[in-house]
């Protein structure tokens, strides 16, 4: 089985540690006064998902005071990035949303930082990626993309609010090679959000959308879009009707992390009170509600932790893109 996921060990640990926390926070127990949370792409995306609902989970169980929001889209992120760097001194409320992109983009030139040059917060979650179908398409299964692929793969365009070689490319092109095409041949078709990248899959622009589970559940519970495939091992339980790709003989699995960065050069005593506030979020029944909304996976890595995380993942995702031909 083609296999692109945190790693068993990594989800289990994360389970293992969500069971052990203890009792709800109560308002009493407020963390941080404020968090500004700059989010590198527009709205409607992954990223401005995950701000918005680590947001509300913090500031309704009384972990954070107020929650504020920044979508800074351009660069494939890198404007945020270069921002967050660039006026460090004065963002010391600021934590920035990034994911499995920070690495993809760094690997191939799309911005000149990584990681490495900012302050690690921790990584929160994991989301599952799905393909998707507008509601009117008639394209009703994987099988059915698969043969409008092999009949005009030029007709078959599938799009994401990724670069080029970015995450979504990534998804649609292992997914592909997972179901015996050939992945260079998918044709794909870039937007800078996936707000705008599901824009174009409602109004016909591209027949098929790569993007994170938790995207496509909102839309689909609506009755505005079918989910052909998710790239779990399991039904998710945030849309159990969606299935997944190797319960159609696509024997593939994906799952991005996201989590939280800061400026570089932050003092070190609030890096620990922004981990504090994360670290406590999972053991509140508000964060838990917004996880089961949107499909999350609990997946939990702090500090040095995260960065190991993050090594580790920049080698494995670096192999994979060099495989498929994007490196």
């Amino acid at each position: 089985m083609q296999t692109f996921t945190l790693g068993r060990r990594a989800l289990i640990a994360a389970a293992a540690a969500a069971l052990s926390l203890g009792s709800p926070a109560m308002a009493a127990d407020q963390v941080v006064d404020s968090i500004h949370f700059l989010v590198p792409g527009g709205a409607g995306g992954g990223w401005d998902g995950t701000a918005r609902g680590t947001g509300e989970a913090l500031t309704k169980s009384g972990l954070v005071g107020t929650a504020s929001y920044e979508n800074m889209s351009g660069g494939g992120g890198g404007k945020a990035i270069g921002y967050l760097i660039e006026n460090a001194d004065s963002l010391g409320n600021v934590m920035m949303v990034n994911s499995t992109p920070i690495i993809i983009r760094s690997l191939t030139g799309v911005f000149p930082q990584n990681f490495r040059d900012l302050t690690l917060v921790a990584g929160t979650i994991g989301d599952y990626a799905a393909l998707v179908v507008s509601k009117d398409s008639p394209i009703n299964s994987m099988d059915d993309l698969l043969a409008a692929f092999d009949e005009n793969p030029n007709a078959t365009a599938i799009g994401g609010g990724s670069v080029p070689g970015g995450m979504d490319h990534l998804v649609a092109a292992m997914v592909m090679e997972a179901a015996g095409k050939d992945p260079l041949a998918v044709k794909y078709i870039p937007y800078d959000a996936g707000g705008k990248a599901m824009a174009a899959l409602l109004s016909g622009e591209i027949q098929a959308l790569s993007t994170g589970f938790s995207e496509a559940v909102a839309l689909a519970d609506a009755g505005e879009v079918k989910i052909l495939g998710v790239t779990s091992e399991e039904r998710v339980e945030a849309n159990a009707d969606a299935p997944t790709m190797m319960e159609q003989g696509i024997d593939t699995t994906f799952v991005n992390w996201r989590g939280f960065f800061a400026a570089p050069g932050l003092d070190e005593a609030q890096v620990a009170k922004f981990q504090d506030a994360l670290s406590a979020m999972y053991d509140t029944p508000e964060w838990e509600e917004v996880r089961v909304r949107n499909g999350w996976v609990n997946i939990h890595n702090s500090g040095d932790d995260f960065r190991t995380f993050l090594e580790n993942q920049e080698k494995a995702i670096g192999d994979l893109m060099k495989k498929l031909g994007f490196l």
